[in-house]
């Protein structure tokens, strides 16, 4: 790869099942793990992992089925679960020794570490959230007109064999689409960048689709069985978004607070992609909720 974070060892580890994660590791102190999002690699953290590794071991990985990760065929629902997602974050932070870990994750990452944090409370200490609502409350807001803006979730939620082949067939327009649409500065992912995002996405059509279709399958089922049975994320929680509830009108906040036990939310002006349009603000707050 000829893109790296600054001052960061990029190299392999195992997960869950025996695939392989591609994780650039820097810095040095109490770990923190960074999952990047749609349609990104690891390389979205490449500004706050820096700055946050002068205080902590940052841990930057490639979630399965994407960037340089492993990409298993989704031979069962449970390949590309965000249950078995989390897992893999477990067993990479078993691989570096790292016994407790916060968590922050973007996007897809998010709901990684989300579940990660409800089947892991032991491991995870801090958990940060950027730029979602929980799966099942993420297709309960969605109605009318204003669901356009997820028309990919309905798309890669389609069984095996047409998501794949549209994708496939105009990779680049497609995942460029968001990364247009979705920044709020058009400076905020050089074209170097953009062009290993496109790169990464290009050759992983089938893993990625797998990760979305289970966010409207299993990950629902495992997301109700929590809810049903009272269980919260019970460390400290910090939750970013965009003010994209007005859009769609909800609040935000009120979704969160009955999966948390510790919240604290914010709105950012940033697009999307905010650990790379605003990293300063992102690290801060990143920071802030270390020190709770």
């Amino acid at each position: 790869m000829s893109i790296a974070i600054p001052g960061f060892e990029t190299r392999s580890y195992a997960g869950a099942d025996g695939i392989e994660l591609n994780a650039a590791v820097g810095g040095k102190g109490p770990a923190i793990v960074l999952l990047h999002g749609f349609p990104q690699t690891h390389l979205m953290w490449r500004h706050v992992a820096p700055a946050l590794a002068e205080q902590h071991t940052v841990i930057c990985p490639d979630l399965r089925g994407y960037g340089a990760s492993g990409k298993p065929e989704a031979v069962s629902e449970d390949t590309y679960a965000k249950r078995t997602m989390a897992a893999d974050v477990v067993h990479l932070a078993d691989a570096l020794g790292c016994e407790r870990f916060a968590l922050v994750g973007h996007d897809r990452g998010a709901h990684v570490a989300f579940r990660a944090g409800l089947d892991h409370p032991d491991r995870v200490s801090h958990l940060g959230l950027l730029d979602i609502v929980p799966t099942l409350d993420t297709w309960n807001v969605l109605h009318g007109v204003g669901a356009a803006v997820a028309f990919h979730l309905y798309l890669m939620a389609q069984p095996p064999g047409l998501p794949e082949r549209m994708i496939a067939g105009s990779a680049d327009a497609f995942f460029g689409h968001f990364l247009d649409v979705w920044a709020g500065s058009p400076d905020a992912i050089p074209a170097d960048v953009r062009a290993e995002y496109l790169r990464a996405c290009r050759n992983a059509v089938p893993s990625i689709v797998a990760d979305y279709r289970a966010t409207a399958t299993v990950d629902i089922a495992h997301d109700q069985a929590d809810l049903d049975a009272g269980n919260r994320l019970t460390m400290p929680v910090t939750v970013i978004q965009q003010d994209w509830g007005r859009q769609l009108g909800f609040d935000a906040t009120a979704i969160w607070r009955p999966w948390t036990t510790d919240l604290q939310h914010f709105t950012t002006r940033a697009g999307h992609f905010m650990a790379e349009e605003a990293p300063e603000d992102i690290t801060t707050l990143i920071l802030s909720l270390l020190k709770r």
